[in-house]
């Protein structure tokens, strides 16, 4: 690059890019052109860059274009320097201070929640949840602060039959149509709350992080000691999770992402 004046050339690249990225297989320059509102000269001006650079492959016999292998190579290398627990460490590490209880970082992978990071407070309390746990993602707050913001098709895709729904306790959903409602109630309200469906006397506020596409990605979650015989207080604890939603709208901020 030369100059200032490469710069919308390079924003168009990365638009390319990010167009390919989004798709199930590869597209035409044509529909690369009409989607990013492009001049086809210049769609083909910048493919052949990013072709020669080997961020995108040429199909010519179906005259289309896919990612290329340098792709895949920068998100291996971004894979390997943990960049989502790097910049929500802090975050968490400082909320944790804030509220006095445990914060986790948990992503959803496949029907359960996994535990990336968990930070405690200077006199923690004894948890199931640490850092390569799995749990049911129904059960967990962090679990169900990803599903509620996933379509209702991946939501049955993941847990597919009544045998997903494990309880731990007596509380918690136990199908789907019940899983439906509750995100349904937590999608509105902004936040999911667990009481005690993982551990009896515990509860837990959850936020989801977004990465650029508006996408569910992880969420922030801060469990605490909660006894509450018999049915459930319905607590919701609002001012907790404004807490909790300020980072997790952090850590979307730190990796670019956007809210939906």
């Amino acid at each position: 690059m030369s100059g200032s004046s490469d710069v919308p050339a390079l924003r168009r690249g990365l638009a390319i890019l990010r167009l390919l990225a989004g798709r199930a297989g590869p597209v035409s320059a044509g529909v690369i052109a009409r989607d990013l509102d492009l001049p086809r000269s210049t769609t083909y001006h910048l493919l052949s860059e990013l072709v020669a650079a080997g961020f995108v492959t040429h199909l010519p016999e179906e005259r289309r274009y896919g990612l290329g292998m340098a792709t895949f190579e920068l998100g291996s290398a971004y894979l390997r320097h943990d960049p989502l627990e790097r910049l929500a460490g802090p975050l968490l590490r400082r909320l944790v201070d804030e509220v006095g209880s445990t914060a986790h970082l948990g992503v959803l992978h496949g029907g359960e929640s996994l535990y990336l990071i968990k930070e405690r407070p200077s006199q923690p309390q004894t948890l199931v949840t640490d850092v390569g746990v799995r749990l049911p993602a129904q059960l967990t707050a962090s679990g169900r602060a990803v599903l509620a913001h996933l379509p209702a098709a991946q939501v049955r895709a993941v847990l597919p039959t009544s045998e997903r729904f494990v309880r731990r306790t007596d509380r918690g959903p136990r199908n789907l149509p019940e899983l439906r409602r509750l995100l349904a109630t937590e999608l509105r309200r902004g936040w999911a709350v667990e009481d005690g469906f993982v551990t009896a006397g515990f509860a837990s506020v959850a936020c989801p992080v977004f990465d650029h596409g508006g996408h569910p990605i992880a969420a922030i979650s801060v469990t605490f000691r909660h006894p509450c015989e018999g049915p459930e207080c319905e607590n919701t604890w609002p001012d907790l999770a404004a807490q909790v939603h300020r980072t997790a709208a952090e850590l979307t901020n730190r990796i670019s992402g956007r809210t939906t």
